[in-house]
């Protein structure tokens, strides 16, 4: 796979985030894909990104930087949200906040098998 054909692939599996198009979700993410070192596989991944969009109602990932080495992506995505309770264990409760994540991926025939994410709480704790 390209550069160019890795940057698209990738670009579409955000809009499908952003979409909350699940059924559409295994076309970019593997059956065995690894979160943060931990196995959960598919339908793990996706019960994690539900949450995710139930705890923040408008939950919106914009890609800040894209960068594109076959077979790894590294992104880093931003985020302008107001979850509704807590957020990485802090009581945000309905206020706006803005943070950043580095996510790092590895694509196996042509679907990513290995996410690696290191989220800014920091930056969240600074606007509480």
């Amino acid at each position: 796979m390209t550069r160019t054909d890795l940057a698209d692939l990738y670009r579409a599996y955000i809009a499908c985030l952003n979409r909350q198009d699940w059924r559409q979700l295994g076309q970019f993410v593997g059956d065995e894909v690894r979160y943060n070192g931990e196995p959960v596989g598919l339908s793990g991944y996706r019960a994690m990104l539900e949450r995710d969009f139930r705890a923040i109602p408008d939950l919106r990932f914009e890609i800040g930087l894209l960068v594109v080495d076959p077979p790894h992506v590294a992104s880093h995505l931003l985020f302008d949200c107001t979850p509704t309770g807590l957020l990485f264990g802090l009581p945000v409760n309905g206020r706006r906040v803005r943070f950043a994540e580095n996510v790092f991926y590895e694509f196996r025939d042509g679907h990513i098998a290995e996410v690696r994410s290191v989220i800014d709480k920091a930056a969240v704790e600074a606007q509480l």
